[in-house]
């Protein structure tokens, strides 16, 4: 038989649970109010008191997206640049993390040295002579140069990260797969990649979200109505003297349904990659 809980230890939980739960309140509250203000006439929008829940439910922000801005093209162009980017980034993360986790070279450490600094930089540095360099290659206004500066962006730390998940798995599965006949390249399809899926899943997860939620860049290379972004789309809703809340909000709420969808088709990845990818020395 199970003894009872003491009084001390179900005051204990009863406290980490009401704590939980007021940090989940406080965590969901700004996504709870975005939904709203997105539902709101814009007479509603800024009433004295404020209304916690629309009076006269709308969706006439969302059919304004679609009628007067071409936000199904924005939200089109995002999801190529995001998903593209995320992917190259993976599969460059996957191989460059199996040769600085399997391979002894020289200038192996000066060479996850400079990865590390190249995340220590701030990026508006760089930007400058980025933008020459995109100029020159005609690649302004081009969603396949946003790719190739995100893909540039990112690469350095999925490096990092997949090194980190491959040093977890055992050298002694390859060479197992190599003794029975198999390349190095086929035990590395074969053997540890299907070890690799939750960082992998992370990696590419990552690189998604930081490509989808990203403005400074696209706003910086993308000034072309047929290759704007949603972060860029978004930030023409803020004017000299207004700022189109409603419409913002309806957009906010359109561009987060994506990533959520993402994060629930691999969530049984997500926790194991996140958690085991810590990156050693």
């Amino acid at each position: 038989m199970t003894r009872p809980a003491r009084p001390a230890a179900r005051l204990a939980r009863a406290a980490k649970a009401a704590v939980l739960t007021v940090w989940l309140l406080i965590t969901l509250f700004p996504l709870y109010w975005v939904v709203i203000t997105s539902l709101k006439p814009k007479s509603e929008i800024f009433t004295v008191p404020l209304r916690y829940w629309p009076g006269n439910p709308t969706l006439e922000h969302y059919e304004e997206l679609f009628s007067f801005a071409d936000f199904g093209a924005y939200l089109l162009n995002s999801l190529m640049v995001s998903l593209v980017s995320a992917a190259v980034v993976t599969v460059i993360g996957v191989l460059g993390g199996y040769v600085l986790a399997r391979f002894e070279f020289r200038g192996r450490g000066a060479l996850m040295m400079a990865y590390l600094v190249t995340q220590m930089i701030p990026l508006f540095i760089a930007l400058g002579p980025l933008y020459l360099l995109m100029s020159d290659l005609g690649l302004l206004n081009r969603l396949a140069g946003l790719m190739l500066v995100y893909v540039a962006m990112l690469v350095p730390f999925s490096t990092i990260i997949m090194r980190g998940f491959y040093e977890r798995v055992p050298v002694a599965l390859e060479e197992a797969a190599q003794v029975d006949g198999a390349s190095r390249l086929t035990a590395m399809a074969r053997v540890v990649i299907p070890v690799m899926l939750p960082g992998i899943a992370a990696t590419f997860i990552f690189g998604f979200v930081q490509c989808w939620n990203e403005l400074f860049l696209a706003i910086t290379f993308i000034d072309s109505e047929d290759a704007k972004t949603i972060p860029v789309a978004m930030n023409s809703f803020i004017t000299q003297y207004d700022i189109d809340w409603g419409s913002m909000s309806a957009a906010t709420v359109i561009s987060v349904i994506p990533t959520l969808v993402m994060f629930a088709a691999i969530r049984r990845y997500i926790v194991e990659g996140l958690t085991a990818g810590a990156v050693k020395g």
